[in-house]
């Protein structure tokens, strides 16, 4: 069997300690590829997707895309839309899963603004 990469040991440690900690609470997954940004409110004990948004999404759109990709200001604007969506699905409080992401820059400015639009993690 293959060696993990550091992502790979990173999102199992991250994972493995929401696990601990959570509760029955959702969680806020992440997903950041080079060109856009992903967040969903995952409810592990149904299995269902409660809310989710991305750069994807036609009210994001290219406004926020540059030439590199999706920038702080598209993830915050995802951020807010996700925690919009999540509380119209009656979540309030949620547990935050980077994966294997280090917490700056996009992923930062995602939990900021989804902490500023309701979300408490």
């Amino acid at each position: 069997m293959a060696k993990l990469s550091l992502f790979a040991r990173r999102r199992r440690r991250v994972r493995t300690a929401l696990k601990a900690v959570s509760g029955n609470k959702p969680r806020l997954s992440i997903h950041r590829s080079g060109r856009h940004i992903y967040a969903q409110v995952i409810d592990d004990a149904a299995g269902k997707t409660v809310a989710a948004a991305s750069t994807l999404d036609k009210e994001v759109g290219s406004k926020a895309l540059g030439k590199t990709g999706a920038s702080s200001e598209a993830a915050a604007d995802v951020g807010k839309r996700v925690a919009v969506a999540a509380t119209a699905a009656g979540v309030t409080k949620v547990v935050f899963d980077r994966g294997g992401f280090l917490f700056h820059g996009r992923v930062k400015a995602l939990a900021d603004a989804a902490r500023e639009a309701g979300l408490e993690f």
